[in-house]
């Protein structure tokens, strides 16, 4: 992994938990659980050791173990950029039950609310590499229902499990080595819309690609991330709405990228910014390209 910091990882996840306008999201590439909340919604810490949070409409809770490692990167776009920080684990530590059909896998002991622990939890069986996608019921028809259509895959042609689940609107839990994510909200109908708030996606059309992450992320080889910190944008507003550039959250995430991230990509971000445009031939790569149309859209982006 490159870069350093001069930060621990627990700091890092403490800091950004205490900002409401930074998300969090779990999983892989098409399947992912997204954990948000308001400035003025009741919120409060884990009762227990892990580093998170509980409102009434879901949960984080993680664990900053010795092989996590965080990634910060900005993807650049037509028309502005995007920022994340990646939480990554080695590929050959990061496996979880890796089940391709739903699966019982009993009471939900790590649940984040202590209200919940009795229910029971069923693996997706999406057989995801480095996360269990799971639905967390407790009435018993919810539960039968489940038992029921256990044993066979949740993607398959024909299959009406998908549209049961949406009628039970059960908790969805998504479960890494180092943490969780659980959304409480309703799961919308089909063609609904998503509320804002604590959320999940999955989306068949991009499991069927098998990837842990977006080709546009500049994750180092060897990594894989299972979730992700999502700090507040400079240049857009909680809803996604653009906002004038907040020259102090743009700083924050230049930290970020100084502490965590690429260092050849934090210098070139350094450069555009202060006036220095760099050759485009002497700019190779992906995530040079990347990070050099993200830090062009700053430049514009900025007063005066």
């Amino acid at each position: 992994m490159t870069g350093g910091s001069r930060h621990s990882v627990p700091a890092l996840l403490l800091e950004q938990l205490a900002d409401p306008a930074c998300a969090w999201s779990l999983g892989s590439y098409g399947a992912v659980a997204v954990f948000c909340r308001d400035p003025g919604e009741s919120v409060r810490t884990l009762a227990d050791d892990r580093i998170g949070l509980v409102t009434g409409r879901g949960a984080v809770a993680l664990t900053a173990s010795a092989d996590l490692r965080p990634f910060a990167y900005e993807t650049g776009f037509s028309g502005g950029w995007s920022q994340a920080v990646a939480l990554c684990l080695p590929r050959d530590a990061c496996a979880m039950g890796r089940r391709t059909v739903l699966t019982e896998l009993g009471p939900d002991a790590a649940a984040a609310r202590p209200q919940d622990r009795a229910g029971i939890l069923f693996d997706l069986g999406l057989g995801l590499e480095a996360v269990d996608a799971c639905v967390r019921v407790a009435e018993p028809a919810a539960i039968d229902r489940l038992r029921a259509g256990s044993g066979r895959p949740l993607l398959a042609a024909g299959d009406t499990l998908r549209a049961a689940l949406a009628a039970l609107s059960p908790h969805r839990v998504f479960v890494a080595r180092f943490g969780r994510i659980e959304v409480y909200t309703p799961i919308p109908p089909a063609g609904g819309t998503t509320p804002p708030g604590p959320h999940s996606h999955v989306l068949p059309r991009l499991l069927r690609l098998r990837r842990t992450h977006a080709a546009t992320a500049p994750i180092p080889p060897g990594w894989v991330p299972c979730a992700s910190l999502h700090p507040g944008h400079p240049c857009r507003d909680m809803m996604g709405r653009p906002v004038p550039l907040d020259a102090e959250r743009h700083a924050a995430f230049g930290h970020l990228l100084e502490d965590w991230g690429d260092p050849a990509l934090a210098a070139l971000r350094r450069a555009v910014l202060a006036g220095h445009e760099p050759d485009p031939q002497s700019v190779t790569g992906r995530a040079a390209r990347s990070a050099l149309r993200a830090a062009r859209a700053q430049r514009r982006a900025m007063p005066g």
